[in-house]
């Protein structure tokens, strides 16, 4: 056959390649699906799995390279080898390494730490227990043999001779696995599987017998057996059910443990501890950040008939890392968008449930995958946006605030050095003194983390190295302390809020939370002519406006008790004004400030400025508990208050703090606001 020739782009002739045959084509086709098929079959992949994919490559054979099929079946093919079904790593259970290695990573945090340390002691001691199995078989001679090769294998065994016996070693020492014969005297083996499942249900149950028929192998079934096998034994399929029931055995044990959901303002250590944890255990980690997520898909995949399906990114993730029992950390899981378009919580709800993830579907996989061993980790800013299903399948491990001193060391041993190493400086040539480290904390940062603290740190050193560039290196050793820091840096961002100096009239100091941490206010009062009107001003919230309602009418109707005339409110109007009206204030904790306020105004005693309150006011006068109990705290410290009014119930609230936060204060526990008012007023 002739072919014709074009020009090239000198001029000379080209030769125009002829199409491929037909032929040729089928050859490479071949090859590729004979490729597959060997990776296939070496893989190792679970049954269904396997079957799956070997219907995938012989359709792939009968398919043109061209089509459009092709390349999705090619593809599909390769996302299935490419996940671990079977690729785990061994967990790193040493507790003194994990402690060193959450010591080293993070300071402080002592509770969080804590309780990770405890899931890993659990985890160590389900990982010492020894498998064991009870043999029940009428014969000596296979009692010897099936001992002596499940002892090889590792496992400690048990032979008895009859049912009755076999109960007996059961409440001696629970075994994991049954084998037993169908046929014994005393009690026969269906006897015994009914003894089993009645008290111990988890036990797998191998039934055996020398007359295997399909009636008594359906009886056997039904009755509860796990797998049922003829006599002569064929001893490589009961080593594999063998081991088959252990582990679908330790993955129900393993499930009981917790999916951690680490709760607290930004920049308290959620994310980075989780690293930590991934490490201490020795599993590989990824991240996933749910901020933004609207679409489900994302998680889950797409069905392959769209173009351009692809899986979704927990699989994706799992590829990646390339091991199926990795730390996967759900980051910002409570900035999700919840719309009418979807709700991508929906897929977390399976995907964190131990009875539901062991067949996790993903659109595109098609196949379930097993992600029981996925240790998953949650961070949420504001654990309550999430939905409560969601919430009851995790536990939640608060991160509250640093104190002081716990920033203080942190940006001494991380921060600093860290900081002076980006920005080119020596560490022996600089050093920052406590007190200008401190000034930095309390003047330039409003936060309960130590990400602004970070920002101001860096903008120290970035000020330091081009006061060294412009004045000289130097072999001598800059001290930087509290006095140089406005000099450095400037004027403050923030203004500190600090207690009064002296006692005044319808003015009592309360304490709230923030997203940032703890703080002071003041609740201002006034009264003057009216017509009976309750005046509330600086941007209060409707519960905010009810806890000031509630404080007024249990004054009106106590006033007696107090000393106030019953109809002070006939010819008057009364304002309550919180500064700050920029700033939206909303929750129930400040109805006792109010009340002390509004008593302090209308008895003309003055409340005492180094005394600050927290805690709702009941109709009935109780003070009850309210939340943030450490931030407020904290913040009462750094505002020079020195005595602090807290609801009774919030005692144990108080008692698991740590010693340098309650250092310098005095802490009152109030049942009701009459007790509050002989604390207060002056």
């Amino acid at each position: 056959m002739k072919w014709f020739q074009r020009k090239s782009g000198d001029g000379t002739p080209g030769d125009v390649q002829p199409p491929v045959e037909p032929e040729k084509k089928m050859e490479q086709v071949d090859s590729v699906v004979d490729s597959f098929r060997k990776r296939v079959e070496s893989a190792g992949l679970p049954g269904p799995i396997l079957v799956a994919a070997r219907d995938e490559y012989e359709r792939l054979a009968k398919v043109d390279k061209s089509s459009p099929e092709y390349a999705i079946g090619y593809n599909y093919l390769e996302f299935i080898l490419s996940l671990p079904w079977n690729v785990t790593t061994k967990d790193d259970l040493d507790l003194d390494r994990a402690e060193t290695i959450l010591d080293a990573r993070h300071h402080g945090l002592g509770q969080v730490k804590e309780r990770i340390l405890e899931f890993l002691a659990v985890k160590n001691l389900h990982g010492r227990h020894e498998t064991k199995i009870l043999l029940a078989d009428d014969e000596l001679i296979a009692r010897e043999n099936l001992s002596l090769v499940f002892e090889r294998e590792g496992f400690t065994v048990t032979a008895v001779a009859n049912g009755l016996e076999a109960v007996a070693a059961m409440e001696r020492d629970p075994a994991d696995v049954v084998v037993t014969d169908l046929k014994m005297e005393c009690m026969d083996g269906l006897e015994l599987l009914e003894a089993l499942r009645r008290r111990w249900p988890d036990t797998g149950v191998i039934m055996l017998t020398g007359y295997a028929t399909v009636k008594t192998a359906v009886t056997a079934m039904r009755k509860g057996a796990d797998q049922y096998l003829s006599k002569p034994v064929n001893l490589t399929k009961l080593r594999d059910y063998v081991y088959d029931l252990l582990q679908k055995n330790h993955r129900a044990q393993h499930l009981r443990g917790p999916v951690l959901c680490f709760t607290g303002p930004p920049g308290t250590g959620k994310t980075s501890i989780g690293q930590a944890i991934a490490e201490a255990m020795g599993r590989k980690f990824f991240r996933l950040s749910l901020a933004g997520l609207r679409d489900e898909a994302e998680l889950r995949g797409h069905r392959r008939t769209y173009v351009g399906a692809m899986a979704g990114r927990i699989l994706q993730g799992i590829q990646k890392v390339g091991v199926r029992n990795p730390v996967i950390m759900l980051d910002e899981m409570d900035k999700i968008i919840q719309d009418f378009q979807g709700d991508a919580t929906s897929v977390l709800l399976e995907l964190l449930d131990p009875e539901q993830n062991t067949a996790f579907a993903d659109h595109y996989l098609g196949l379930p995958f097993d992600l029981s061993g996925v240790m998953f980790i949650a961070t949420a800013n504001v654990v309550e946006r999430l939905p409560a299903p969601l919430r009851d399948r995790m536990e939640e491990i608060e991160f509250s605030s640093y104190t002081i001193k716990e920033k203080q060391e942190i940006a001494t041993r991380f921060l600093i050095p860290k900081q002076l190493y980006q920005h080119g400086l020596k560490e022996n040539s600089i050093r920052v003194l406590p007190d200008a480290v401190r000034r930095l904390i309390l003047d330039y940062t409003r936060e309960s983390g130590l990400r602004g603290l970070e920002k101001q740190i860096a903008s120290l050193c970035r000020k330091l190295a081009r006061q060294t560039l412009a004045h000289g290196e130097t072999s001598d050793i800059r001290e930087v302390n509290g006095d140089d820091i406005p000099e450095i840096m400037g004027a403050t961002p923030h203004f500190t809020t600090v207690a009064r100096s002296t006692a005044k009239v319808g003015l009592a100091t309360g304490l709230v939370w923030t997203e940032v941490g703890g703080d002071i206010i003041f609740v201002e009062t006034a009264r003057m002519r009216g017509n009976k009107q309750l005046i509330l001003t600086g941007s209060l919230g409707e519960v905010l406006r009810e806890s000031a309602q509630t404080a007024l009418s249990y004054i009106r109707s106590h006033a007696e008790q107090f000393g106030i005339s019953p109809d002070f409110f006939e010819s008057s109007d009364i304002h309550v004004h919180i500064p700050a009206g920029a700033v939206t204030k909303e929750g129930p904790s400040a109805g006792l400030t109010i009340a002390i306020a509004l008593l302090s105004l209308l008895t003309e005693r003055p409340v005492r400025q180094d005394m600050a309150f927290t805690g709702e006011l009941s109709l009935l006068g109780e003070v009850l508990p309210v939340g943030g109990i450490r931030e407020k705290i904290m913040a009462a410290a750094r505002a020079g208050i020195r005595t602090v009014v807290l609801p009774e119930k919030c005692e144990r609230a108080v008692h698991s703090l740590e010693e340098d936060v309650l250092e310098g204060l005095d802490i009152r526990l109030v049942h009701g606001l009459d007790d509050a008012v002989d604390l207060a007023l002056l």
